[in-house]
């Protein structure tokens, strides 16, 4: 990988060459302003107004090219609806077909304008991310605000470019006009929903649709996932993906993901009756539970990195481990062995691929879906948690085959089993192993003018919108460049160790990976004591925490709908993580037993204010933290997505274990004695998070 300003320099179209930002001399200019300052020979409020001249004359140039282009391509096919308008009234099939080839070409044309905009629209990005880092201001903010929204903003055409919609409009109602409809009169108009089948507007759209970016549901889920892209994939890299691209391939991860979270979370009602029946106290769920996330610490070390070579090696051995894990659970209870039963539970932490199924979509899925196929793999995850309870509500049976107990505590185990040897047919019948880049590569050769158009249609990835938070370590790696010269190869290598991926961790992702850790913290607290808990004070049935556990887990999905689509549009993702933490503090202080009695209100509303004010901020966590992580951890073994599964199983397996010691103190201490280090993080990461932004900024 080479530095952005190399990069920009490769990609740019030659004859529009003088109108792209000059990223190199601002580079430099931010350089300058910095020694300058240090030598005291100029001012802060100089260097801003300077600087803000500057990138306004920037930006001016680009977007009066930009409406200059506009213009041709809208004489362009304002004489091509002349002629559509006399074919109309002596059609011509030959003169159509031409027609339309040269409708393609003016939208072959834009292409080329859209990825003019999108390479100077992250220029700016990152101009403004480096002025910020350097010097410590909002600057960004200020820049953004004053301009975004003023009548005269030429920046308002780079956020909103109306022109280029219209035009991408056009383009596309004429094809559609000339498309066979088989003798329909509607328009597009009439039938929004019915897709026009040509590849050059797909191409448009998938343009539009990343020059339009802002916080929607999707997103905001994609996100979640922790998933993370370059900001430059190469047009050979695009070709990768689709060739390595199999439907049935990422449905079977997806369900990977979903039954292994069904099995995390089936057990948690039965767990402390099931610990009881084996004459173990009923805290020992604790210990039952936390063995799979014990597992999973080193489960994911090894299969992020056999998912280097292979993925379906590694879910088949996942669907074996996790299947003999299941049938270990459910055989301890006639053996009557709690050493069975923790080995069961630890083969099934052994058996995690999550690692795996996030390395599929990272590698395997193409650009243009990857988001829906990210936002899958969160809410398969949701739907997991929330069916695991549900299924071991309705597993309350009790009979003998043999001298095999089916009940509420063996049923789960045998459950599972049957369902991950189902999954494990089903994988070996339907996965397709993708072939390695070497395999792709030596496929056949496109000639070059095709390679030139898949760099239009398919353009960059990454979001315009001026994210100054994202890729700051990245920042920190990108060097001064120089025409003759590019970026030092081994600073952009993935980390090779654990020890190497937290050197590349900037103290705000230390941060974010401190509150990632609190809140799976609480979570895991409130969600496995749960049946100790209300079974002590409440005297609930399984049945009934069962019905809690599964409520709790389908709020997820809706959460996220109202934050990605409404909140995170109206507040800032900063404002929205310190509010969360702090109802995540207000639910934890009030689920502490401190006046008798202790009511089911004040446990489910305190609860339930902990759990939503965790999953809000778990979203938006891991979105900041996929924009602030180094480029370095996007792909490799030692990934960023390693880092955050790896913190958040930690503190779930200390909190398992917290459960487990509090149980010695007796039931009645357990509550407040399990609550007290949630809350005691929590403040520690609400501490963190304000000294941390108010340094930054």
């Amino acid at each position: 990988m080479v530095a952005f300003g190399k990069k920009l320099k490769d990609r740019q179209i030659q004859e529009w060459q003088g109108y792209y930002i000059n990223y190199k001399l601002m580079k430099k200019k931010v350089k300058q302003y910095d020694n300058q300052i240090k030598a005291g020979s100029l001012d802060r409020r100089h260097v801003l107004k300077d600087f803000s001249r500057m990138l306004d004359n920037q930006i001016e140039r680009i977007v009066l090219f930009m409406l200059e282009q506009q213009g041709v391509l809208a004489s362009r096919i304002s004489e091509l609806n002349k002629q559509q308008e006399s074919l109309q009234e002596q059609p011509d099939i030959s003169k159509i077909i031409e027609l339309r080839e040269s409708y393609r070409d003016v939208g072959r044309d834009l292409l080329k304008l859209l990825f003019f905009v999108e390479i100077n629209a992250i220029g700016l990005r990152k101009i403004l991310k480096k002025f910020d880092k350097r010097f410590g201001y909002r600057f960004t903010d200020y820049y953004v605000k004053t301009r975004a929204n003023h009548p005269y903003s030429q920046l308002q055409q780079v956020f909103k470019h109306v022109g280029l919609g219209a035009v991408v409009g056009a383009i596309s109602r004429n094809l559609a006009d000339l498309q066979d409809r088989q003798g329909s009169y509607l328009s597009i108009y009439d039938q929004p929903s019915l897709p026009l089948q040509d590849s050059v507007v797909d191409s448009l759209q998938a343009a539009v649709d990343r020059l339009s970016h802002s916080t929607n549901f999707l997103n905001f889920l994609a996100q979640h996932a922790l998933i993370m892209q370059e900001e430059f994939p190469t047009p050979a890299e695009e070709q990768v993906d689709d060739q390595r691209y199999h439907f049935m391939s990422l449905i079977l991860n997806l369900a990977n993901t979903f039954l292994y979270m069904v099995n995390t979370y089936i057990i948690v009602p039965t767990a402390d009756d099931y610990s009881m029946s084996l004459g173990a106290a009923a805290t020992v769920c604790g210990i039952v539970i936390g063995a799979m996330a014990v597992a999973q610490i080193f489960s994911s070390v090894y299969f992020s990195s056999w998912s280097n070579r292979s993925y379906f090696r590694p879910l088949v051995f996942s669907s074996i481990v996790l299947f003999v894990g299941n049938i270990m659970y459910a055989l301890a209870y006639d053996l009557k062995s709690i050493p069975v039963l923790l080995i069961g539970r630890i083969f099934c932490g052994l058996g995690s691929a999550r690692a795996v199924n996030r390395r599929y979509i990272s590698d395997c899925v193409p650009l243009k879906i990857r988001m829906q196929a990210s936002a899958g793999f969160v809410s398969a995850s949701a739907l997991g948690m929330a069916c695991g309870p549900a299924l071991a509500g309705l597993l309350q049976t009790n009979f003998k085959i043999y001298k095999l107990t089916f009940n509420q505590d063996t049923l789960p185990g045998w459950l599972m089993a049957f369902a991950w040897l189902v999954y494990l047919i089903w994988l070996w019948i339907s996965f397709r192993e993708p072939a390695t880049e070497t395999e792709v590569n030596t496929g056949p050769q496109e000639p070059a003018n095709n390679v030139e158009n898949d760099v239009l249609e398919n353009g960059v990835t990454q979001p315009l919108l001026l994210k100054v938070e994202d890729n700051q370590q990245d920042d920190e790696n990108d060097q001064e460049y120089d025409e003759s010269e590019e970026a030092p190869e081994e600073s952009r290598q993935p980390a090779n160790s654990i020890a190497e991926a937290y050197r590349l961790l900037t103290p705000s992702v230390k941060v974010q990976l401190l509150i990632y850790f609190m809140l799976k913290y609480a979570m895991e607290i409130l969600l496995s004591e749960s049946s100790v808990v209300t079974t002590y004070y409440f005297s609930w049935s399984t049945g009934t925490v069962a019905i809690f556990l599964a409520c709790l887990g389908l709020t997820v999905l809706p959460i996220n709908v109202v934050v990605g689509s409404y909140i995170s549009n109206m507040f800032e993702d900063r404002q929205i993580l310190l509010v969360s933490e702090i109802m995540v503090f207000l639910g934890i202080l009030g689920s502490f037993h401190i006046v008798s009695p202790y009511t089911v209100p004040q446990y489910v509303c305190s609860g339930l204010i902990m759990f939503v004010a965790a999953e809000v901020l778990e979203g938006v966590n891991l979105s900041l933290l996929s924009r602030v992580m180094s480029s370095r951890l996007s792909r490799g073994t030692y990934n960023g997505g390693l880092l955050s599964t790896e913190a958040g199983t930690f503190a779930r397996v200390i909190a398992d274990v917290t459960i487990t010691l509090a149980g010695y103190l007796g039931q009645s201490k357990v509550l407040n004695v399990t609550l007290l280090p949630s809350l005691l993080i929590c403040v520690a990461s609400i501490i963190a998070t304000c000294y941390t932004y108010n340094s930054l900024y």
